[in-house]
């Protein structure tokens, strides 16, 4: 339903998104994962029409974005991070002002606007002024204008910033009702917004997609590592260590005065490797005050994720790629 095809978008020598590669099935509850500053809200603007791409495209509802982008954001309901409302209309008014501009009219606009309403569970303040509601029943406002003409794709940006507790949980459910009927794909930079919420997730960083698969796949790449992390008086980590079968990263830091911490990624594959970890400890006479062996967590794979591949993508001057 959304497939995106080495999408890219450059501001003068800045790639805010850079060959972005994923796909999203249909029916399914998808989560844009990344810090701030990712990305996220510049690859849903090129997905719905609103920002053509530099390079690449997209595809949405089997329609290319480049192309053929009227009928994708005939097929598209969009909910920006700033929801877009009229606070001296009424949530009746504002959502029949909404269905005209999609070219709903008579009976079928009606049915529509009631069909959100109830939906969105609008009912009680459908026709009270949007200046007076909060915020949590705006988001629910916008979402439902996003939804009265049945589009199969939603393209949602952050739309739980800024709800308190009982409101997220209000929208994360009200977004799972809407699976199955609609193709939902969301940006957010909370993980467990996202593992609640998701079926699937595409992780960004730094313009470039780091990891794309089912929240459970993910999980079980988490499990594929196994972290050491030993407190010693060793100033160096010990030349032994880079033979461990596995092995794929040192991290080190400082601990208390005279102290180091290590941290051991190595593959879960490897077995149990304590004793020889310790063993080089000992043999130069080094004191150790902790090693434990520990399964990252989903949000340390995503920290991981998020902080690889060094600094944002900066294109080569025209001189440097005639070069």
């Amino acid at each position: 339903m959304i497939e995106a095809r080495c999408l890219s978008k450059w501001y003068g020598r800045f790639a805010a998104v850079d060959a972005a590669t994923f796909a999203i099935a249909p029916g399914r509850v998808a989560g844009f994962l990344g810090p701030n500053g990712a990305g996220k809200s510049t690859t849903l603007k090129m997905l719905s029409g609103f920002l053509p791409p530099t390079t690449g495209t997209a595809l949405v509802a089997g329609y290319d974005i480049r192309d053929q982008s009227i009928e994708v954001r005939r097929r598209i309901g969009y909910l920006p991070e700033s929801t877009p409302l009229y606070p001296e209309m009424r949530v009746i008014e504002y959502l029949r002002f909404r269905g005209r501009l999609f070219g709903l009219h008579g009976k079928a606009a009606r049915g529509s606007v009631e069909r959100a309403i109830e939906r969105c569970w609008l009912t009680d303040v459908r026709r009270k002024p949007i200046a007076h509601l909060s915020k949590g029943y705006r988001q629910r406002v916008g979402l439902a204008a996003a939804l009265l003409h049945s589009p199969p794709v939603l393209l949602l940006d952050e739309p739980t910033s800024g709800l308190d507790p009982t409101q997220i949980r209000e929208m994360r459910h009200l977004i799972r009702s809407l699976a199955g009927d609609h193709t939902v794909f969301l940006s957010t930079h909370i993980l467990s917004e996202a593992e609640l919420t998701c079926d699937e997730v595409v992780v960004i960083a730094r313009g470039r997609i780091r990891a794309a698969g089912p929240v459970a796949d993910l999980r079980g790449r988490a499990a594929e590592t196994i972290c050491y992390v030993v407190e010693t008086d060793a100033p160096d980590p010990p030349a032994a260590w880079r033979g461990l079968p596995g092995l794929e990263q040192i991290d080190e830091g400082p601990s208390e005065p005279g102290w180091r911490r290590y941290a051991l990624r190595i593959g879960a594959s490897s077995g149990d490797l304590r004793e020889r970890i310790a063993e080089p400890l000992r043999a130069g006479e080094h004191r150790m005050r902790e090693l434990t062996r520990e399964t990252p967590s989903l949000e340390q794979l995503f920290v991981r994720l998020i902080s690889e591949d060094g600094p944002a993508v900066v294109a080569p001057r025209a001189a440097e790629r005639a070069a």
